[in-house]
């Protein structure tokens, strides 16, 4: 027997994938999870006899020989198969846009997209496989609530296409405005008003956090719906919703962001959750919301870019050239190096200015390539200490329009940022 499942609290995106999985896996079983959110239950009580699900109670584990699991990585957020975690014999495939969990497949696609239905409809499209419109519209819907309809600083230009894709296969629209409107009742007003009046704004490595803890009574639909809230009305790059449930004794931390140097993701799988650059979330058992912001504050400061100092990116050695050479020997130092610029030092080695291929346009006849350096080069010198952030290099580029900036200590020059490698860093582009 084949199934196909995917996480508890089941949304759009879940759903879909599900649905995606079932005509990728025509022989598989699709198991819908027992618990599913709001949305999905209005949109399930119309359309349920769609589609050919199974409860996990209609499955003998025993008789499973193939697990395919969508939009989740993690054996706790699955229903009902926890006895299939220790089978040796089990074939496992993962399709999934979390980077990190703990299910090990035998087959698998794992990467961060806004949703995961995109992962599945690429396959869906090799595969040439044929959709109908109901279907077409539950996959835009699964793709527009988790990248937020293509406003999630996590969405990629492949969501972006696959919404096309969905919409020239009729796609319909009036269904997505009338099931994904976000369930807002007297609760989750009660905990916005609560968490709007004591709202705190704080700086931490660069960005504007606010970090709001409260207690709540059994569970609460839409608290994530609640922090994007939260986050818009303060106007922060980021927000943090810890809510303790004193009678079950836990903590659920929930993070939405609108940059993507502060990664929510990263910061929640670091707290055993997850998530996407700009949302996420993570269960803490036994947790003081005390300790837990500490620890959101000390995640921001640890695992973010603007965490990662000049000194862990800056070049050095630095070549440097005297104030007195002439502009004719700089050039050729240019050529020689394939470097397109370089601090220029006195006879102390202080820092005097700096010469680059643009300095160069200030030269109009032949005899100033005999002239010093000091004449054509840019005084007015933008230096940065090797503790500042890359974040803190980067701004200051676009600030001055400069695409280098010597790192001194102590008046010192000890390296050098240049333009490729603050994008080399942001870009991941760095080696391994």
């Amino acid at each position: 027997m084949k199934i196909i499942v995917t996480h508890k609290g089941t949304d759009f995106d879940a759903l879909a994938s599900l649905v995606a999985a079932k005509i990728l896996y025509p022989e598989a079983l699709p198991v819908l999870p027992r618990t599913i959110n709001p949305n999905l239950k209005g949109f399930l009580s119309i359309h349920k006899d769609l589609f050919d699900f199974y409860d996990s109670k209609e499955i003998d584990v025993n008789e499973v020989t193939t697990l395919i699991v969508v939009d989740t990585n993690s054996w706790k957020r699955l229903e009902g198969v926890e006895l299939l975690k220790t089978r040796d014999d089990l074939e496992v495939i993962l399709i999934d846009h979390h980077v990190k969990g703990d299910i090990e497949a035998d087959v698998t696609t794992r990467e961060e997209t806004g949703a995961n239905i995109t992962l599945m409809i690429r396959e869906l499209v090799r595969q040439k496989k044929l959709i109908t419109p109901i279907q077409s519209s539950l996959f835009l819907m699964g793709l527009y609530e988790d990248t937020g309809n293509l406003t999630f600083p996590s969405t990629l230009a492949e969501d972006a296409r696959a919404a096309g894709f969905l919409l020239d296969r009729k796609a319909d629209l009036h269904i997505l405005s009338t099931f994904l409107r976000h369930a807002y009742g007297k609760k989750q007003k009660d905990i916005l008003f609560h968490m709007i009046q004591g709202a705190n704004r704080q700086e931490i490595s660069g960005f504007t956090v606010s970090i709001s803890t409260m207690e709540i009574e059994g569970h609460v639909q839409n608290l994530s719906m609640v922090v994007q809230m939260y986050r818009e009305i303060v106007n922060v790059d980021a927000a943090f919703g810890i809510f303790r449930d004193r009678e079950k004794d836990k903590c659920m931390v929930i993070g939405r962001s609108r940059v993507d140097e502060l990664n929510i993701g990263v910061i929640m799988r670091s707290m055993g959750g997850g998530g996407h650059p700009g949302a996420g979330s993570a269960l803490i058992k036994g947790g003081s919301p005390q300790v837990i912001e500490e620890m959101v504050v000390e995640l921001i400061r640890g695992n973010q870019h603007s965490s990662v100092m000049i000194g862990d990116i800056m070049s050095f050695p630095v070549v440097t050239v005297n104030h007195a050479s002439s502009v004719e020997e700089v050039a050729d130092m240019l050529r020689e190096l394939g470097c397109t610029g370089m601090p220029v030092v006195d006879d102390d080695e202080n820092i005097v200015g700096v010469i680059s291929r643009r300095d160069f346009r200030k030269i109009k006849k032949a005899d100033d390539m005999q002239a010093p350096v000091k004449a054509f080069m840019s005084r007015e010198v933008v230096t940065i200490e090797r503790d500042k952030s890359a974040i803190d290099a980067a701004r200051l580029m676009i600030k001055h329009d400069i695409g280098r900036i010597p790192v001194v200590e102590n008046s010192t020059i000890i390296g050098i940022v240049t333009r490729s490698d603050a994008m080399l860093y942001f870009y991941d582009l760095l080696p391994d």
